[in-house]
C-alpha cells in the first residue's frame, strides 16, 4: 500500500487545528458573553438593593419627621413646658436628623449604582419647596461671561438671552453672603443655536451651599460636637433660617462625597508595620432606651521612633464590642499592635491568623494604673464610705518606683531611630524588666490571690511576653497613649451630642471622627483643611485625589507661601 503523501497530512493537520481553533474562539466569546450578561445581572442586582435601601431611608426619615412636627404641634397646642418635654423634643430632632442624613446618604448612594446599569432608574427624594434665601443677606455675583463664539458653527453674531442665575449660600467669617452664579446665555442669529457655559460643580447637590459654609457644619458636628439642631438655631439668629432637614441633607451628602478620601487614609494607615488599637464607648438611640455601642480606633504614629510616614488615625463604629469586630478591621494586617488586655484582640495573635500572627504590645500605662489606684488618696476618698481612711499600699509604691524608671528611660529616647532605641533598651530598661520580674514572683507568693496588690501583679504576669515585646523591638511604645489621645475628643462630645441616633449615623462619625483626628495629628488646620477639600474635592482627577490629604495639603500650603514670601 502505498504511503501517504506528508503535505496532505499537513493539510489534514492544519484544517483540524482550524476546526479546533475556531471552537475556542467560540467558546471563548461565548464564555466572555456570559461574564458580561453576570456583570451586568450583579450591577442590575446592586443598584435595586440601593434604590431599596434609598426608599426605605426616605420612609423612616419621612416617619421620624412626623413624630417630630406631632411632638411639636401637641407642645404648642397643650403648652407642655417641662424639661421632660423639652428632653424628648430635642431627642426626636437628633433621631430626624440622623434619619434625614441617612437618606440622603442612601440616596446618592443608589444613584452612583444606577448609573452603572440602564435597567434601574434611581431613586429620587421628594423634598419640599426651596425657599429663597433671606433678600437682606448681601450678594456676590460671580460672572462666567458666554463664549464669543458660537460652539456648533463658530459665528460671532450672538444675541444674549436672560442668564441663568443659582443662589449658593456660602460662610465668611462672621457673616453670611449668597453668592450669586450667573451664566450668560446667548443664541446665535444664524442657525439659531442657544450657548451658555457649564454650571459650576458643587460638592452636594442643587449646590444650595458653598465649601466653607458645608465644612464648616460638618466641622461643628464631627469636630467641634455641636449638634445640627444647635447650629439650626445659632444660624436662625444669625438672619439665616433653614430647616433641619436641610441641614442634615448636607452632612448625609458631603459623607458621600469624601469618603473616597477616607478610603486613602485608611489604605495608608493599614500600610503601617505597627499600630495603635483603642475603643470606647458611644451611646446608641434604642427603643424606650439607649444602648452601648462602640467607636474603634488605631492610629498609625511612626514619629516615636523617627519614622517618615505621616500619622493616620482611623476610626470605625460597631453597636457592640464582639471581637469579630478589630478582626474585621484589621482583616490581613500582620504587623505590631500595640494594646491594652481586651480578651477581644487576643484571636489576632494566634497561628491561623492571615500569613503570620501579629506581634503583641501590651500597654505599660494600663499595667501602672492597676498599683496607682492602691496609693492614689484623691480616687479612695471619692469611693470610700465616709469616715473611712484611705489605704496606701507600700508594695504599689514599690511597684511604681519601679516601672516609673522605664518611663524615665522611654522619655530619653522618644524620637530616635529605632535601632538607637532599641540598644538602650537592652542595656537600661532590660535589667529593670529582670528586677520588677523578680519583684513580683517574690511578692505574690507571699499574698493572697484576693489581696489588691496580686491582682495588679496578675494583670502583668498573665501576659509577660506581651508587656515584654518592647525589649525586642525598638519600634514599639511603652504606652498606648496614642490611641487613646484619639479618643478624648469622643469622650469630650458624648457630653454634647448624648448619643449617636443610628448605626448609619455612628459610621459616619466614625469616618468624619478619622478625617478631622489626622488632620490634627499632621499639624494641619481642620476647618480650612476640609475647606479647600469640598472646594476641590468634586472636580479634582481620581489620580491627583491623595494631593488632597492633609500632609500633602500642609506641604502645597507651605510650598505657596515660600513663593509668594520670594
Amino acid at each position: 500500500m502505498p504511503a501517504s503523501d506528508p503535505s496532505d497530512d499537513l493539510i489534514q493537520l492544519r484544517a483540524q487545528f482550524a476546526v479546533v481553533q475556531e471552537r475556542a474562539d467560540k467558546a471563548e466569546a461565548e464564555v466572555a458573553i456570559v461574564q458580561e450578561q453576570a456583570q451586568a445581572r450583579l450591577l442590575e442586582a446592586e443598584a435595586r438593593v440601593a434604590k431599596v435601601w434609598a426608599i426605605n431611608a426616605d420612609l423612616l426619615a419621612r416617619n421620624a419627621h412626623l413624630e417630630l412636627m406631632n411632638e411639636t404641634m401637641r407642645r404648642d397646642k397643650y403648652g407642655a413646658s417641662s424639661e421632660r418635654s423639652r428632653r424628648l423634643l430635642g431627642q426626636l430632632e437628633l433621631t430626624f436628623e440622623e434619619l434625614e442624613a441617612n437618606a440622603s446618604e442612601a440616596e446618592l448612594l443608589g444613584q452612583i449604582a444606577a448609573d452603572k446599569t440602564t435597567a434601574v432608574a434611581a431613586f429620587t427624594r421628594k423634598r419640599s419647596t426651596r425657599r429663597d434665601f433671606p433678600a437682606d443677606v448681601p450678594r456676590e455675583k460671580v460672572v462666567i461671561p458666554a463664549p464669543e463664539l458660537c460652539p456648533c458653527c463658530g459665528s460671532d453674531d450672538l444675541s444674549h438671552l436672560p442668564p441663568v442665575i443659582t443662589e449658593t449660600l456660602e460662610r465668611i467669617p462672621a457673616r453670611h453672603k449668597v453668592i450669586q452664579t450667573v451664566r450668560e446665555k446667548v443664541s446665535c442669529r444664524k442657525c439659531e443655536k442657544i450657548s451658555q457655559p457649564p454650571a459650576p460643580f458643587h460638592v452636594t447637590p442643587r449646590g444650595m451651599f458653598g465649601p466653607h459654609f458645608l465644612a464648616n457644619l460638618a466641622f461643628q458636628k464631627y469636630g467641634l460636637h455641636q449638634p445640627l439642631n444647635s447650629q439650626r438655631d445659632r444660624l436662625e439668629a444669625e438672619g439665616i433660617p433653614l430647616s433641619l432637614s436641610t441641614l442634615a441633607d448636607q452632612i448625609g451628602a458631603i459623607c458621600v462625597a469624601v469618603k473616597p478620601l477616607f478610603l486613602l487614609l485608611e489604605a495608608h494607615g493599614l500600610a503601617a508595620d505597627r499600630l495603635h488599637a483603642d475603643d470606647t464607648t458611644v451611646p446608641l438611640l434604642a427603643k424606650l432606651k439607649t444602648s452601648v455601642a462602640r467607636i474603634w480606633d488605631y492610629v498609625r504614629d511612626d514619629r516615636p521612633f523617627g519614622g517618615p510616614a505621616p500619622p493616620v488615625a482611623l476610626c470605625y463604629y460597631s453597636s457592640d464590642r464582639r471581637g469579630e469586630h478589630p478582626r474585621a478591621h484589621l482583616a490581613g494586617y500582620t504587623g505590631i499592635l500595640q494594646v491594652d488586655r481586651y480578651a477581644g484582640f487576643n484571636a489576632l495573635f494566634e497561628e491561623g491568623w492571615a500569613d503570620k500572627p501579629m506581634t503583641r504590645a501590651n500597654c505599660w500605662v494600663h499595667a501602672r494604673r492597676e498599683f496607682f489606684k492602691l496609693v492614689d488618696i484623691r480616687q479612695q476618698l471619692k469611693r470610700k464610705k465616709k469616715g473611712t481612711a484611705p489605704l496606701i499600699s507600700p508594695l504599689a509604691t514599690e511597684a511604681l518606683e519601679i516601672i516609673d524608671r522605664l518611663f524615665a528611660i522611654e522619655r530619653g529616647i522618644n524620637g530616635k531611630p529605632a535601632a538607637e532605641r532599641l540598644a538602650v533598651r537592652q542595656e537600661l530598661s532590660a535589667p529593670i524588666v529582670a528586677e520588677l520580674e523578680a519583684w513580683m514572683h517574690e511578692t505574690r507568693s507571699k499574698l493572697s490571690r484576693h489581696d489588691a496588690v496580686a491582682k495588679a501583679i496578675a494583670y502583668l504576669q498573665n501576659d509577660w511576653a506581651g508587656f515584654t515585646t518592647f525589649l525586642a523591638d525598638g519600634r514599639i511604645c511603652l504606652s498606648n497613649n496614642a490611641a487613646e489621645r484619639q479618643l478624648r475628643s469622643v469622650a469630650r462630645g458624648r457630653k454634647a451630642w448624648l448619643f449617636v441616633g443610628s448605626d448609619r449615623g455612628g459610621q459616619r462619625a466614625a469616618m468624619m471622627f478619622s478625617l478631622f483626628g489626622t488632620a490634627r495629628l499632621n499639624d494641619v488646620d481642620p476647618l480650612a483643611w476640609f475647606t479647600d477639600v469640598l472646594a476641590r474635592v468634586a472636580d479634582i482627577p481620581q489620580n491627583h485625589l491623595h494631593e488632597l490629604l492633609p500632609w500633602h495639603w500642609k506641604a502645597a500650603q507651605q510650598q505657596a507661601a515660600e513663593e509668594l514670601a520670594a
